[in-house]
């Protein structure tokens, strides 16, 4: 493992409005000032989170996947985030994880909200996955998900970086800020959470707290309200120092999920 930085882009998103959220992020992204190995950008972040699909969902070879391509190319660099794509009639909140290469893996998020709708118009995903960032080993995870621990569990060491990219609103940010320290903490792993800013079409308030929690609990990074663009540096030393001085995985309980 190496030292890896990462890139928070805690941004407005404009309802349903993919060439406008394209053409901010894009500005906003010409802003960055060192190098990074990792953009996280929010949930659905070409749209705001919608269940439109008639109006938002792409193919896996459409303009956001473009877009994506070429800025993982300029800045060389994986960015990664969620849009609605659409194959064979179905339609997936899907994670995309977006090589400089051009070469990319995708995460369906498992656990979509019946509340707003979600459930009824997604596809879940039924597996997880785990990528290599210079020697870290990384699970994505999408919004929903943040709510259900078995998903998010390290079972065998599995991984040592959990990353949440979100459209969480606030009127349950207490929620947001509670779950993802408890996230690292159970899981001896770094935890990023992703969220976006400002008014969705529905009237929804997004008010941001991005933010990486350290596996001790210690706040890496913290930003409530506004956009915000914001690179950090994780050091594989303090990671395995944590691990070592409190074992807590070797004792935790085996199990298996049953999919759906």
């Amino acid at each position: 493992m190496e030292p890896v930085k990462i890139t928070i882009f805690q941004a407005y998103l404009f309802w349903e409005n993919v060439e406008k959220n394209l053409k901010n992020l894009s500005l906003r992204l010409s802003g960055l000032k060192e190098k990074t190995d990792l953009i996280l950008l929010p949930e659905m972040f070409n749209t705001g989170f919608t269940t439109n699909v008639e109006k938002c969902a792409e193919k896996m070879d459409g303009a956001t996947m473009h877009w994506m391509y070429e800025h993982a190319k300029a800045y060389n660099c994986v960015i990664a985030g969620t849009l609605i794509i659409e194959e064979e009639g179905r339609y997936y909140n899907r994670f995309i994880w977006m090589s400089s290469d051009g070469s990319f893996v995708h995460y369906d998020k498992r656990h979509l909200f019946g509340m707003a709708g979600e459930k009824e118009i997604f596809t879940p995903g039924n597996s997880r996955i785990v990528l290599n960032l210079k020697g870290w080993r990384v699970c994505p995870m999408v919004c929903y998900d943040l709510r259900f621990p078995v998903w998010s569990r390290n079972l065998r060491n599995a991984y040592d970086l959990l990353v949440y990219t979100a459209c969480w609103p606030d009127k349950r940010s207490a929620h947001w800020r509670a779950l993802i320290p408890a996230r690292a903490i159970e899981n001896q792993a770094y935890v990023i959470g992703v969220n976006r800013v400002g008014y969705d079409g529905n009237e929804i308030y997004y008010s941001g707290g991005s933010m990486c929690i350290s596996p001790i609990g210690d706040v890496v990074y913290y930003k409530p309200e506004d956009e915000d663009l914001y690179t950090f540096t994780l050091n594989p030393a303090d990671l395995i120092k944590a691990r070592e001085q409190f074992p807590f995985l070797a004792d935790a309980d085996d199990f298996s999920i049953k999919n759906h």
